[in-house]
């Protein structure tokens, strides 16, 4: 692989781990926020 093909594979790389990332910390963010508020009541 040359050095542009392999600078590319790691921008995808990237991008698709935040395209996962990004909304399954968000939802595992949310889920801390409603077990806290779930205990509290």
């Amino acid at each position: 692989m040359s050095d542009v093909e392999v600078k590319n594979h790691s921008v995808l790389m990237v991008i698709a781990w935040l395209w996962v990332g990004l909304p399954f910390a968000y939802g595992l963010y949310q889920l801390i926020v409603k077990v806290v508020q779930l205990f509290q009541s």
